[in-house]
């Protein structure tokens, strides 16, 4: 509890500079039309999982990094059983500095492609439904969505799987392990 003043720091940033008009975001879709409105969100979608997924590979591989800020995340690891929700981004066992800067993507896309800002919080506020789905050991596996086996394998190898929602990235720069070609040591 003590970590969520620290949460609110960056969307309340991010609402100030959104407000103030220095960031692509736009109110009304009608300002773009709906087939830049969909590409946008296309966009914006493809430009958070790569800034996610390379923020935590980084999180991972720099051994200060992960010491100090993402170790606690891995608190409920090496067993497929005990994975819970509260290692979710909003839970128990996060760094605040390690949220904001998984979140850093989040706020860096808002500079790079125009987003409705309405949409941008509703993926936000699905974001967080998702990182509780992604802790709680129960797989539906649907390709290509980031699901609970595959994140699982994340936190018991700590080298795999670093995708956010879906597995393309993992896929695209070698670090895909699927769920069923796992096996515990």
């Amino acid at each position: 509890m003590k970590a969520l003043p620290w949460y609110t720091l960056l969307p309340t940033i991010e609402e100030y500079i959104t407000e103030g008009g220095w960031t692509r975001c736009f109110p009304r879709v009608h300002y773009v039309g709906w087939l830049h409105y969909v590409v946008y969100v296309a966009l914006y979608l493809i430009l958070l999982e790569f800034g996610i997924y390379w923020m935590h590979k980084l999180l991972h591989d720099i051994k200060p990094l992960y010491k100090h800020l993402h170790a606690p995340h891995h608190i409920y690891n090496n067993k497929h059983n005990i994975l819970s929700p509260f290692a979710g981004k909003v839970g128990a066992a996060l760094h605040p500095l390690d949220g904001i800067l998984q979140a850093l993507p989040y706020s860096i896309a808002l500079f790079i492609v125009p987003m409705h800002f309405s949409t941008h919080l509703v993926i936000l506020f699905m974001e967080g439904i998702w990182t509780a789905s992604i802790h709680d050991c129960i797989n539906a596996k649907i390709w290509p969505i980031m699901g609970s086996g595959y994140h699982t394998v994340h936190h018991v190898t700590y080298r795999h799987n670093y995708g956010h929602l879906t597995i393309w990235m993992d896929w695209m720069f070698g670090t895909l392990v699927e769920p069923d070609d796992h096996k515990e040591d």
